[in-house]
C-alpha cells in the first residue's frame, strides 16, 4: 500500500518524523510526504488560489510546499499524480477535539482528501506540559491504529476519522483502549488577558487553558482527557 502522509506543524516536525516511523512499521507500505514548508497551525481549510505555490522536492519522496495542509493535499493528488491507498495527517503535538476539528489544519488536511475520495484519517497527540512526549511511543500507536482500525475498514465515501492519542508518561506502555466518540459541542475557554497600550488602544492575548474545556460526556475530549485514544468518525457536510 502506499500513502500520503501531511501535517500542520511544517515538513521538519518530530510528529511528521514519527509519522513516517509508524508508516515504517507497516509491512510492504511505502509513502510520499507532502508537508508545509512552515508550520501552519490553527489553519483552518485554507487554499491557496491567488498566489504560486512553490513545490520543492527535498528527496525522491519527500516535498515541502509553501501552503496549507489542504494545499498539500490537492498538490500531492492533482499535480503530483499521486494516487495514494489512504492519506494521513499528524502526529499533530497537540489535541484536535471538539471546537478545534474546524480550525485544525490537521483535520483540513484529511477533510480534503475526503472530497476527493481517498480515505483518510488525522491523529493528534493531547499535551500534557508537565509530561515528556515519547515519539517513539506515539509512533507505534499510530502504526497499531492503522494496521487495526483503519487498513481492514473501507470507509464510505464522504467519511473519514480523526484520532487523539492521551498523554502518559514515557515508558513501554501498551496502545491504551480506543473509545469512538462524537466531537465534544462545548467550546473552548475563551479568556483574553488585556494590556493598555502607550497610545490609550488595548491589546488582547488569548490565555484559555486547554485542559480546562468541558469534557462532555461520550465526546472526543472526555475519552482522550480520561487517558484513552479517541476515534472519531467525522462526515463531510451533504
Amino acid at each position: 500500500m502506499h500513502f500520503l502522509l501531511t501535517n500542520d506543524d511544517g515538513i521538519d516536525a518530530p510528529g511528521l518524523a514519527a509519522l513516517s516511523q509508524a508508516v515504517g512499521l507497516i509491512r510492504g507500505a511505502t509513502f510520499t510526504i507532502v508537508a508545509p514548508a512552515t508550520e501552519q497551525s490553527e489553519c483552518g481549510h485554507r487554499l491557496t488560489t491567488r498566489v504560486p505555490l512553490i513545490l520543492q522536492q527535498l528527496d525522491e519522496h519527500r516535498y515541502s510546499l509553501n501552503g496549507s495542509p489542504a494545499d498539500c493535499t490537492r498538490v500531492a493528488l492533482h499535480h503530483l499524480k499521486l494516487k495514494p491507498d489512504w492519506v494521513f495527517a499528524g502526529i499533530n503535538s497537540g489535541g484536535n477535539m471538539g471546537q478545534d476539528l474546524a480550525v485544525s489544519g490537521t483535520v483540513a488536511a484529511v477533510r480534503e482528501a475526503a472530497y476527493h475520495d481517498v480515505p483518510a484519517a488525522a491523529f493528534s497527540h493531547y499535551l500534557i506540559r508537565e509530561i515528556e512526549l515519547d515519539w517513539s511511543r506515539a509512533a507505534r500507536w499510530v502504526a497499531e491504529l492503522i494496521t487495526t482500525r483503519l487498513l481492514p475498514t473501507s470507509p464510505p465515501i464522504g467519511q473519514f476519522y480523526n484520532f487523539n492519542l492521551p498523554h502518559h508518561p514515557p515508558g513501554a506502555l501498551s496502545l491504551p483502549g480506543v473509545v469512538e466518540s462524537a466531537p465534544a459541542r462545548s467550546p473552548l475557554p475563551v479568556v483574553y488577558a488585556p494590556l493598555t497600550l502607550a497610545d490609550g488602544t488595548t491589546q488582547l492575548m488569548y490565555g484559555g487553558r486547554y485542559p480546562d474545556r468541558g469534557r462532555d460526556p461520550g465526546s472526543d475530549v472526555e475519552a482522550c482527557f480520561s487517558g484513552h485514544v479517541s476515534m472519531s468518525t467525522l462526515h463531510l457536510p451533504s
